[in-house]
């Protein structure tokens, strides 16, 4: 039984340490991962119009980046025992956590939008989404930020406490670094359409049993019944197979109009349109935060339910 009880002391523990210490203001190990990412990438991606060399080369530059922190971390978990790991194992999903971070951006941004002060929105926002942030009407920065924080919400807290649950610490820091190889080389760009596509797909495949669980968390959370419609409508058209059921599920559950038509550099991206109800304000980008925070609580719940369901079983059967 103590196998089954201390991942959930180490999920609480590292949701504690986040909310303590939040994110490292210097030295993020993630900071530093994304340097060498940069390096990597003008190193190995010198043919970006030939699909099967760039393709190739991307999946080369996945495996240098990740295969030695996956053995670093599978390292860990053999030599370390007891408190030691248990600690080692708080401290790492604590860093791939970011739970504090997505609500300070959150409210960095809902604060100025509630108080009137757009231009100062516009320019919190434009540290968390890749828009056009200047273009952005009030709804516009509060849909982006709402958006923002139901996206990371299921990559930078859900998921990673899935992949530790699931794998342990070679699972968290794995995800944790492919989502960053994604969010670095995913885009369908000239340079990076060939390149980046091995990190995307892994990406997708990772995120794809957390979204639907995130998804399913924020449902049950809100107008579950609304969000199980946005769900099974709207995820379809998303262009993202797992950034789809997150958003359709969230918007619903909070009972708002998400998506639709966005500013970047390139032009207005037409996007359709996620949830349903009045168009996103302040208040929207702070319920989304709730909405990711009470999903945390639930998840714990859930998991010591599970575990004295199954305490209570062994005791009977002995």
């Amino acid at each position: 039984m103590e196998t089954l009880v201390v991942p959930v002391i180490v999920c609480v523990a590292a949701v504690i340490l986040d909310g303590l210490l939040g994110e490292p203001r210097k030295w993020h190990p993630l900071v530093g991962f994304g340097r060498m990412v940069i390096r990597v990438e003008r190193r190995l991606n010198r043919h970006p119009d030939q699909p099967a060399r760039a393709m190739a080369s991307g999946l080369l530059g996945v495996a240098i980046l990740c295969a030695p922190f996956a053995v670093l971390a599978f390292s860990v978990e053999v030599w370390l025992d007891g408190w030691p790991l248990v600690v080692a194992q708080a401290v790492v999903l604590s860093l791939a956590l970011s739970l504090r971070g997505l609500a300070e951006h959150g409210r960095a941004v809902s604060g100025p939008l509630a108080d009137g002060e757009l231009d100062a929105a516009r320019e919190q926002v434009a540290r968390i989404v890749s828009r056009d942030a200047g273009a952005l009407d009030s709804p516009g920065v509060a849909a982006a930020a709402s958006e923002s924080m139901l996206e990371n919400g299921a990559d930078a807290v859900f998921a990673s406490l899935f992949w530790f649950l699931v794998a342990g610490l070679p699972g968290v820091v794995l995800h944790r670094l492919v989502n960053t190889l994604d969010a670095m080389w995913g885009y369908r760009s000239a340079r990076y359409l060939y390149f980046g596509r091995f990190a995307a797909r892994l990406d997708d495949v990772l995120n794809w049993i957390p979204a639907r669980l995130t998804a399913l968390t924020y449902a049950l959370l809100g107008n579950t019944r609304l969000a199980l419609r946005c769900w099974h409508r709207q995820a379809p058209t998303w262009d993202s197979p797992n950034a789809g059921p997150v958003m359709a599920a969230g918007a619903g559950s909070l009972a708002v109009t998400l998506g639709g038509p966005a500013p970047y550099a390139s032009g207005i991206k037409h996007r359709p349109t996620l949830g349903s109800g009045p168009a996103p304000g302040a208040e929207t980008v702070d319920a989304a935060i709730r909405l990711v925070q009470r999903g945390v609580v639930l998840w714990f719940a859930a998991l010591v339910a599970g575990w004295l369901m199954i305490w209570l079983i062994a005791e009977g059967l002995q």
